[in-house]
């Protein structure tokens, strides 16, 4: 059973208690719930519902529960609460939360709410950075010390900072400047003599993002090294912030989201099978109608070639064979280019070497296909002609899925582009026009040999 389908139970109750104008009931069984259980319950219940429970709910528990839903249902639920409350919330919630919500909101509103707030210096900073770069990923809420600082001054230094139980226990070092010069983790710190200043057990060698930096190279560092948190320096290395796990964790989401999006040729990432009509219409119909222009093409190059299905129709039942294999050819060089490309494993030098090998395996794919295929066809047509020059239309078409499928993701890597966008239907136009002109070209080239064997 789904998560939901778990839930589903609980939100029908609170429905049923809010009707009854029993709102504490109501509210009561909302807060029994995990944080995270409470946002899916939250999606379930119809507006009128989650008007009345943000009502009955403390501001802790609705800075939890906003901290939990997406950004923009966030930014919905945010509309059925005062301005004054909406500030009291934003203060109670994470920094880069908190961040994310002005951000959705209305230019007006947000000044105004940014306005009831009673810190609202913890956030301003984080405004200044756009939402796809680990500036716009990062939270204020870290701890920092002075290198000369003692291990036992530190240790009192916790002790009344009080810090929340999701801020992590790694304490980073800056100096007069503010400059990050080392990190250092809790078990250094508690076992280390208290008189030991913290330059001497730190680690200078910390791993840092640029705050401008894309939040996939800001995943990629948290991935690669294991990090739990990724501290953050703007221009001139100064601390400006940390990206911990769990917002990382909503970043590769993201970034998984977009690109299995964009390679099914859905331009809105935020589309779910329940947005609006309109919505999904905008997201997925441009592509739609750019697949209808290439198909166009593909039947364009066809209709070259109309003389040619009149002498020999048979050829009009295999030329999608020759399409089909190269874009399913291509669409697999695509995926692993852009999951190779979203890692950071390809170099610019090894470009060349990486299109050789796929096009080497692209002829060994093909042939062996070929072979296949252009024995069956011939033994099932009873002629041997036909079946060469599928076979052969095979490896040629296997050979542009190899280059089309290498080459187009890394050229939209290098005009600075999504690879992703190297979707379905580029790959598909490409593979079945060319797949279409190798195989009736030799067909063509063929022609007084495969009339040979037909019937008639």
């Amino acid at each position: 059973m789904s998560q939901l389908a778990k839930l589903s139970p609980i939100a029908e109750l609170i429905h049923r208690a809010f009707k009854n104008e029993q709102f504490a009931q109501g509210a009561s069984l909302f807060l029994r719930l995990h944080p995270a259980d409470q946002a899916d319950v939250f999606e379930i219940l119809n507006e009128e519902n989650r008007s009345q429970l943000l009502r009955h709910l403390d501001i802790p528990t609705t800075a939890d529960l906003f901290d939990e839903l997406e950004d923009q249902e966030t930014a919905e639920a945010a509309e059925f609460i005062s301005l004054e409350r909406l500030g009291d919330v934003l203060d109670e919630m994470d920094p880069d939360q908190a961040a994310d919500l002005l951000g959705d909101l209305s230019p007006e509103i947000a000044r105004l709410a940014l306005t009831e707030m009673d810190e609202p210096e913890d956030v301003l900073p984080l405004l200044e950075y756009p939402d796809e770069t680990a500036g716009g990923r990062m939270t204020t809420a870290f701890l920092c010390l002075h290198p000369q600082t003692t291990t036992a001054e530190a240790i009192e230094y916790l002790r009344e900072a009080n810090p929340d139980t999701d801020v992590p226990y790694y304490l980073f070092v800056s100096d007069e400047t503010e400059h990050l010069v080392g990190v250092l983790g809790l078990r250094e710190l508690v076992i280390a003599d208290p008189q030991t200043t913290v330059d001497e057990v730190m680690d200078r060698d910390v791993i840092k993002v640029s705050a401008m930096a894309d939040q996939e190279e800001a995943a990629r560092l948290m991935t690669h090294y294991d990090l739990t948190v990724l501290p953050v320096t703007d221009a001139i290395d100064q601390l400006v912030g940390v990206i911990t796990h769990d917002d990382i964790l909503d970043v590769i989401e993201d970034e998984a989201t977009e690109d299995i999006y964009r390679l099914a040729s859905v331009a809105d990432t935020d589309l779910e099978p329940e947005s609006a009509v309109v919505e999904q219409i905008k997201g997925r119909l441009p592509w739609l109608l750019l697949n209808t222009a290439t198909a166009l093409f593909a039947a364009w190059i066809i209709s070259m070639f109309e003389d040619l299905f009149v002498k020999v129709a048979v050829l009009a039942f295999f030329q999608s064979v020759v399409a089909g294999q190269g874009g399913s050819a291509a669409s697999q060089n695509v995926a692993m280019i852009v999951r190779s490309l979203a890692l950071g494993k390809i170099e610019t030098k090894r470009v060349w070497a990486i299109l050789l090998r796929q096009l080497w395996i692209g002829l060994l794919q093909g042939i062996i296909i070929g072979v296949i295929i252009g024995l069956g066809v011939g033994i099932w047509q009873g002629n041997p002609y036909l079946g060469i020059v599928l076979g052969l239309a095979l490896v040629g078409n296997m050979l542009v899925a190899g280059i089309v499928g290498t080459l187009l993701p890394l050229a939209f890597q290098y005009i600075g582009q999504d690879p992703a966008m190297t979707s379905s239907v580029l790959v598909t136009a490409a593979t079945d026009a060319l797949g279409f002109l190798i195989f009736l070209s030799l067909a063509k080239m063929f022609l007084p040999l495969i009339i040979q064997y037909l019937p008639y």
